[in-house]
């Protein structure tokens, strides 16, 4: 089938209001966690073939995040689904208000390859919960994961119910050319335009979820060796090709000198220091982005790190000091193992730094001072982070993660998923026993006086 035959047996099967059942949305997301434990295997090796992760960081920051919004999702479903009760009002006397959630109908899901496994399931499970059918569209970039996904999806659930296309920019054009209810997109603030400007043809809402340039933030009352562990861990986990990564650090000028050994020294400590020769450290995903991350490199001041490898694609855990604010590595996001560190004396001064890029998809402040921790999460706009601690916002299924301004639109995970997939229709039952009169002409003085009297 084209893409266009099969979007349109997806709008029938939507019609046919058997995803309205909330047992038929329990069943498929059982289907659906039945289907990746069985694969699990393959899920592993693809994600090392195509990005170098070994099998425990994919499980624990893919598979094992995914199940969990499954688990979420199964435990609360029902109660997300059921009419919520409101307070009607003296408008509505005598009447039963409530919202009632409600798919929006027929989903578009298009995942980046960074994360390729979570980032297409993880909406997939949003999606399949409120009660939505879906294409799903993974990235080109990750070819041994989309194959897994196309198979799995495949075998386990009919096309005119959830469906898989796999290709590179054409088939995104083509899709996009399509109507439908949602779009969920999680890529590149370039490619979210585009999806964007497409959407605007049908007003088709949109989430949107990019990156940025998000920063951390080291005052002197910080906990030095647990925020370099922590900064090391978020910062080159996946070899920096996460987008809540730290992008740069902004380290108290009094502490940066002691900041900067014992970040040194935890980087040798979790990655030793011959990197490049250790089979389990990971790669940039194609030559393309080694070759940018590369360039970034050019004339800073590297005071660890810096070695790269043509042939395996990768590069080794990279740090940079006091880089230019007018450099690349300062001006876009950098999506690689390199970290700047840079000093600054006031938070104000970090706070003008900050401010000198677009908005960031996540802020982490490292400090047990209060008046810090409010300075910087009540001053800068992001879209979500940490206080004492990198990307672990991510893991929850209780809080929405999602991007503010540059860095996205809209938020899912857990309830703000199936929020994000239903639309809540505003209904008021009114009662046929009474009926006051007052809003019926002809409009009287008499009328009027009631009506101020009881709303003043």
């Amino acid at each position: 089938m084209t893409t266009a035959e099969i979007l349109e047996s997806q709008r029938t099967f939507f019609a046919s209001g058997k995803t309205l059942d909330v047992k038929f949305r329990i069943e498929k997301l059982k289907v659906l966690k039945n289907a990746i434990e069985l694969k699990e295997s393959e899920i592993l090796l693809a994600l090392q073939q195509d990005l170098g992760k070994t099998a425990s960081e994919s499980y624990m920051c893919e598979v094992a995040l995914v199940k969990a919004e499954i688990n979420h999702a199964l435990k609360n479903i029902k109660r997300w689904a059921k009419a919520k009760r409101v307070r009607a009002g003296f408008a509505n006397f005598q009447s039963r208000c409530y919202t009632l959630p409600c798919p929006k109908g027929n989903v578009l899901i298009m995942s980046p390859w960074n994360y390729p496994f979570l980032l297409t399931m993880s909406p997939l499970v949003a999606c399949i919960s409120a009660g939505n059918t879906a294409i799903v569209k993974p990235s080109a970039y990750s070819p041994n994961t989309s194959k897994v996904i196309f198979d799995m999806l495949g075998e386990n659930f009919a096309q005119n119910y959830i469906a898989t296309l796999t290709g590179g920019r054409d088939v995104n054009k083509d899709l996009l050319t399509l109507k439908f209810d949602h779009i969920f997109f999680t890529g590149s603030k370039a490619v979210g335009h585009e999806v964007l400007k497409s959407a605007e043809k049908y007003m088709t809402p949109v989430t949107l979820e990019l990156g940025g340039k998000s920063p951390c933030i080291i005052d002197e009352t910080a906990t030095l060796e647990l925020a370099a562990k922590r900064i090391v861990f978020g910062k080159f986990l996946n070899v920096g090709q996460t987008c809540v990564a730290p992008d740069y650090v902004l380290v108290k000028n009094s502490i940066k000198d002691k900041f900067v050994a014992t970040l040194i020294a935890e980087v040798k400590k979790q990655y030793s220091e011959n990197a490049l020769d250790d089979e389990t450290y990971g790669k940039m995903v194609n030559e393309k982005q080694f070759l940018r991350a590369k360039s970034l490199l050019e004339k800073q001041n590297i005071i660890f790190g810096g070695k790269t490898s043509d042939e395996k694609q990768k590069i080794e855990p990279t740090i940079v000091l006091d880089p230019s604010l007018e450099s690349d590595i300062m001006k876009e996001e950098i999506f690689a193992p390199i970290l700047p560190v840079i000093s600054f004396e006031k938070n104000e001064e970090a706070l003008e730094i900050i401010k000198r890029n677009d908005t960031p998809l996540a802020l982490y402040v490292f400090a047990e001072n209060r008046q810090t921790q409010k300075f910087f999460t009540e001053k800068v706009k992001f879209g979500g982070g940490c206080i004492n601690d990198t990307i672990m916002q991510i893991a929850s299924t209780t809080l929405p993660f999602g991007g503010v301004g540059e860095s996205g639109m809209g938020a899912y995970h857990g309830k703000r998923g199936f929020e994000t997939f239903s639309h809540y229709k505003s209904i008021v039952n009114k009662s046929t026993k009474i009926d006051i009169n007052l809003r019926y002409r002809p409009y009287t003085e008499a009328k009027d006086r009631w009506v101020r009297k009881l709303i003043k």
